[in-house]
């Protein structure tokens, strides 16, 4: 049966419309935040490291639990898990308002870490719960709509997070961020989404959990297509996240010095621009899903190389930068969506959430270490941000090759 239409799918699917509605002002709100951030960091301490280093424990926090995560969203109501994640992040966004100097840099990258680790627990549950609510049809849809949709989000919030900061503080992007989750919280809640919980979780969750995390792992490691696919992420991730987050960031700041946040914010629409536009093209021309495994490897090697051109033509001409910029994320963006919709066809229900939490695992191990030596590398001297870029893209393109030649064989964990 041939895949639906986005409009057709946001009308008929009531359920998965407010679902991905909720999850669309949430990520909203999330690039209000991560903008103000930015620009807290470069004001007060004019630092790439210490950029590198918020980061680095944003996507620590992401990563640090994923196993749990992937446990629990397994056993318990993925729902109320991102309802939980929403609530907790309403106080906790409004507390950056309290930043006043350097002195309080490090306390806001640690809060900022654990808002990233409770986004994980919203994401990891709402990728599981996400073939729950949409038919077979209607998949490849419905993820290139939320894959697009997470993008546009970063477009628009980057940009507006960006003119906003710039006309009336950071304080005001915070407290746009706190009402983002409260709204994102209201909206999901009348929702019943169904959810499959295998026999095994249904014991005492201290005395199952060591088996069943093991479960997860035994799952991943015995089909040799899941086990390539959980590294689609990480694959562009190890080169990404300095280019994205690090060198991007620094990038933007360097084009208006009196307005710092309007060109990081450009940048970062630009980014989201790229990521949106990729999942609507694989859609529309990746027809073949037997093709799509070896797709991902060549899509990352694809944005490793418009970043490469980025390296080289970054200050000469602005909006072929941006054009670049968006092209490059065009690509990462279907090798986003491909990997996702493949896990979600080919791992069942009761397994999902902890597939997917390796998934996010290893793509945030990826992504911290690749901002956390990008910040180091600009401290220390020695890379600029056009060197940087470079040597980067070029490690991406390496990786997107490597992947593409990856064969894994089947794995058994006793």
């Amino acid at each position: 049966m041939a895949d639906i239409g986005y409009y057709e799918l946001l009308k008929s699917n009531s359920k998965f419309r407010k679902f991905w509605f909720a999850a669309v002002i949430s990520m909203f709100g999330e690039w209000f935040n991560t903008i103000a951030l930015f620009t807290l960091i470069i004001i007060h301490t004019g630092s790439e490291e210490l950029l590198g280093i918020l980061i680095t424990v944003r996507m620590f926090g992401f990563a640090i639990m994923q196993p749990i995560i992937g446990l629990l969203a397994d056993r318990w109501s993925r729902k109320w898990i991102m309802i939980a994640s929403n609530i907790i992040q309403i106080p906790l966004a409004l507390t950056f308002i309290l930043v006043n100097g350097p002195e309080d840099i490090y306390w806001l990258i640690g809060i900022s870490g654990l808002m990233a680790f409770l986004h994980s627990v919203y994401m990891t549950a709402e990728r599981a719960a996400l073939p729950n609510i949409v038919s077979e049809e209607e998949l490849t849809t419905a993820n290139a709509l939320d894959a697009a949709s997470w993008s546009t989000a970063l477009a628009i919030g980057a940009a507006l997070g960006g003119l906003v900061v710039s006309k009336y503080g950071v304080d005001v992007a915070f407290v746009i961020d706190s009402v983002t989750f409260l709204i994102s919280t209201i909206i999901l809640l009348p929702i019943i989404i169904p959810q499959t919980v295998s026999k095994e979780m249904q014991g005492p969750l201290f005395s199952t959990a060591f088996f069943n995390i093991k479960a997860g792992f035994k799952r991943i490691f015995s089909e040799s297509r899941v086990m390539r696919i959980i590294f689609a992420k990480s694959t562009w991730n190890i080169a990404g996240g300095g280019l994205s987050a690090v060198f991007l960031v620094l990038a933007g700041a360097k084009l208006s010095p009196t307005q710092i946040a309007s060109g990081i914010g450009l940048f970062f629409m630009a980014r989201g621009i790229g990521t949106g536009v990729g999942p609507i093209i694989a859609r529309k021309y990746f027809t073949n899903e037997e093709k799509w495994s070896g797709l991902i490897g060549i899509l990352v090697a694809i944005s490793g190389l418009f970043y490469l051109f980025v390296g080289l033509t970054i200050y000469i001409n602005l909006w072929l930068t941006v054009l670049l910029v968006v092209i490059a994320h065009a690509a990462s963006g279907a090798n986003w969506v491909l990997s996702t919709i493949l896990t979600q066809k080919w791992v069942e229900d009761e397994m999902r959430g902890r597939v997917f939490s390796m998934d996010m695992l290893l793509m945030a191990l990826a992504f911290s270490i690749s901002t956390y030596f990008a910040g180091w590398l600009l401290e220390n001297g020695i890379l600029d941000i056009r060197l940087g870029m470079i040597t980067f893209s070029l490690g991406m393109i390496l990786a997107g090759i490597i992947f593409t030649i990856w064969q894994p064989q089947k794995t058994s964990i006793s």
